[in-house]
């Protein structure tokens, strides 16, 4: 059937938060871009928590933002509460959260991309992949209703709407989210095209009306009294008074036993639900079951938006029947008199096992055709940004001759969650975590746009106004850092401000950075105890954000340092290319289990071969050695 519509540079199907990300990033790097999704009016709706960013979440959040992307924007237009996670730790592990208006979001993001001059939209479901007749290049995709769709590059984002099944105790059907229906087709093209297809689990809790909790019962939990923004151009936050609060709750032994009886009627433990779900946000009948020992789990209660009494309850996510989930709801303390607006369901769905795309978010198997999200096994709505993000810009770049756009994981957790995804695989939905960084010290939330602004400008998507933003910031940096290495400071104006914070004294002058790795010092203590520090330190800039990161580079100085040692001694493997076509069984010295590993992942560079599980030293410095002739 002939085409109805003009071609296209790049199709993205689904418009969650990979798609929305995805199709927003190509069209402003100058890609005709199709946006096809099957409900417009859920353009990245909040399925789950309606939340963003979280512990290593943030990181993710503030790269996308950094890079040019939208999510950290919206996120700040349609925040209820702000805080920062972590914050008795280190800035390596300071992680940005808000709680976010449901509607707002969805709302704003649409608005974003509609801003976007080569941004076209479609309300359809995408029911097959069009390739060339040897599966090898993608050209297109077909809707139910018949039409076809022309283009040179497709991004999949299919999220949990591929082949989605719902769960509420001994009832299931079909459906991509509450009140929408999966998406049938795209899995059984992709199969036919010979990639492998597995299956996954996610849940989501009951939703609550607010008006029906006693609020007494439970620990109030407030936004920031200084707020932090996600994104590096917002000018203004709400302030601590102006925020919407949550509340802390806790589950009991009564809740446990209530909830237990309805273990025999729970998918998760009858068969029915045979799909791995989310290690790290278990459901509470999974959490009840797997650590008996514990006699109460915390729970959150959190607003959905400014203009609705709607809660989620955060940590009790469920797939019971409706009834046990009800009874065992009213059994917490606080919510004996609760309102259930919607039950707990739990989702199985489709998703491809991430060995099968490279580093550009590309699949190997098709040329052109990329996918992003939850349809590579990962979990949360910041992991499935920032992979469409890369997605969308390497679909564009393809489609434009230009080479791939890839980042390191010394360069930014995103590139960590990538590398992670194609080289280790998943057999559960992945989230990311600071543990999984191993240069975390490097890639913190602070300075995102420092690592990032420069690289997301060269490619099109940082705008200039962005980009002069972060070159007066940095300016900005550079000369509060250099005033403190060379200004000198006086026992007389320092002792007595050293004596209030209990560290000690100086026997002489000495320059203002050395005072600044005391843990008990902050760069506004010497500012403070120094009126013309202060004063010549202000004609520079009055930004807290950079005086913050001034202090940090000075304090973390040595680790710092260390750290990128580290990525210098392995720049050599992350550098040496692979190439694609290399056959490993050629190679004796190889071991077994090395060569199978590495034929079926494909590695593209030397240090991405040597993150695979199975592949020994001794693989990488014979495979090392082999490259080298």
């Amino acid at each position: 059937m002939d085409s109805l519509f003009p071609k296209y540079d790049v199709i993205v199907v689904g418009a969650g938060h990979a798609g929305s990300e995805a199709a927003g990033a190509a069209a402003e790097i100058g890609a005709n871009t199709l946006l096809i999704t099957m409900n417009l009016d859920a353009i990245a709706k909040m399925s789950c928590n309606p939340a963003i960013g979280g512990v290593a979440k943030g990181q993710l959040v503030r790269e996308i933002d950094a890079l040019g992307g939208l999510m950290g924007k919206v996120a700040d237009k349609s925040g209820v509460q702000f805080r920062i996670l972590n914050t008795s730790k280190g800035p390596a592990m300071w992680s940005p959260r808000c709680q976010s208006d449901r509607a707002l979001y969805s709302k704003t993001m649409r608005e974003e991309l509609e801003k976007k001059e080569n941004l076209h939209f479609r309300q359809d479901n995408v029911i097959d992949v069009l390739t060339t007749d040897d599966g090898k290049r993608a050209t297109g995709v077909k809707t139910s209703t018949g039409q076809i769709f022309e283009a040179d590059a497709v991004i999949l984002t299919t999220g949990t709407f591929g082949n989605g099944l719902m769960h509420i105790g001994e009832t299931n059907f079909g459906g991509g989210r509450s009140g929408e229906r999966a998406s049938i087709g795209i899995s059984a093209a992709l199969e036919d095209l010979g990639f492998e297809v597995g299956r996954l689990k996610t849940g989501t809790p009951p939703r609550i009306d607010g008006r029906s909790i006693n609020y007494e019962d439970l620990e109030i939990q407030y936004g920031d009294e200084d707020p932090n923004a996600f994104s590096f151009m917002t000018e203004s936050l709400p302030s601590q008074e102006e925020q919407l609060t949550c509340w802390i709750g806790n589950t009991n032994e009564e809740v446990h036993d209530m909830l237990r009886s309805g273990f025999d009627r729970s998918p998760m433990f009858n068969g029915t639900i045979e799909s791995t779900g989310p290690r790290y946000c278990p459901s509470i009948e999974d959490k009840i079951n797997r650590f008996s020992d514990k006699d109460s789990h915390q729970l959150f209660l959190e607003p959905e938006g400014w203009n609705t009494y709607e809660m989620y309850l955060n940590g009790f996510s469920t797939s019971l029947p409706e009834d046990v989930q009800y009874k065992a709801l009213r059994t917490i303390p606080g919510f004996e008199d609760a309102v259930m607006l919607r039950p707990g369901y739990a989702i199985e769905y489709d998703y491809f096992p991430p060995y099968q795309i490279r580093r550009s978010m590309e699949t190997k198997i098709t040329e052109g055709l990329f996918f992003a999200g939850q349809i590579n096994g990962t979990t949360g709505y910041e992991e499935a940004g920032c992979q469409g993000l890369m997605a969308g810009i390497n679909a564009a770049r393809k489609v434009q001759g230009k080479e791939e756009f890839i980042l390191k994981r010394s360069e930014a957790y995103i590139g960590v969650l990538i590398d992670d995804l194609i080289t280790k695989g998943t057999e559960e939905p992945y989230r990311m975590f600071t543990s999984r960084a191993e240069h975390r010290i490097l890639l913190r939330q602070d300075n995102a746009d420092l690592r990032l602004t420069e690289l997301g400008h060269k490619i099109g998507l940082a705008s200039d106004e962005r980009f002069e933003k972060f070159k007066t910031k940095k300016e900005s940096i550079d000369k509060i850092h250099d005033l403190f290495a060379d200004y000198t400071v006086y026992p007389e104006k320092m002792d007595p401000m050293l004596k209030e914070q209990d560290t000690s004294t100086l026997s002489q002058p000495v320059k203002a950075k050395t005072l600044i790795p005391r843990p008990e010092l902050s760069i506004f203590n010497l500012m403070n105890a120094d009126p013309e520090l202060k004063e010549e330190a202000h004609e520079i800039t009055t930004d807290a954000l950079v005086y913050e990161q001034v202090e940090i580079q000075i304090k973390y100085a040595g680790y710092i340092e260390k750290e990128f040692e580290m990525v210098e001694e392995m720049k050599k493997q992350e550098d040496t290319h692979i190439p694609d076509e290399l056959n490993y069984d050629k190679i004796n010295s190889l071991s077994a289990e090395g060569k199978q590993k590495m034929d079926r992942i494909r590695p593209e560079t030397l240090g991405q071969a040597s993150r695979i599980s199975g592949v020994t030293p001794s693989d990488i410095s014979v495979l090392m050695v082999y490259l080298n002739n």
